[in-house]
């Protein structure tokens, strides 16, 4: 069960990925941490904006940020992850048993 603490982390962190913006930067940190002039590359925002989308990721607990000689790299916190893919897994293994079913039913043979 959850703690109220995880839950609103959970509110938190959902609410974070709910822009595509956000979801973006989270999937290019998953192959690797990255600057914000890295983070910039893809999209046609200003560094002010792509800082404002990491501040929100970071006060949500989705990524942090290091420290290495000058530059101040980001990178995916797995804990706050972990939380948000536990919460969808319930879900996920009840659409995919569906899902199953409905192979099942579709692939077999029908009686006359």
């Amino acid at each position: 069960m959850e703690t109220n603490r995880e839950q609103q982390q959970l509110s938190v962190a959902l609410a974070a990925l709910s822009d595509v913006t956000r979801r973006a930067i989270v999937a290019r940190l998953a192959s690797g941490e990255a600057t914000v002039s890295e983070l910039m590359k893809p999209f046609a925002f200003t560094q002010p904006t792509i800082s404002k989308h990491l501040k929100v990721l970071e006060e949500a607990g989705l990524i942090e940020s290091g420290r290495d000689a000058q530059r101040r790299p980001r990178r995916l916190k797995p804990l706050t992850l972990k939380l948000v893919d536990d919460w969808l897994q319930p879900f996920r293994r009840e659409w995919e048993s569906r899902f199953d079913n409905l192979d099942r039913h579709l692939t077999t043979p029908k009686e006359k």
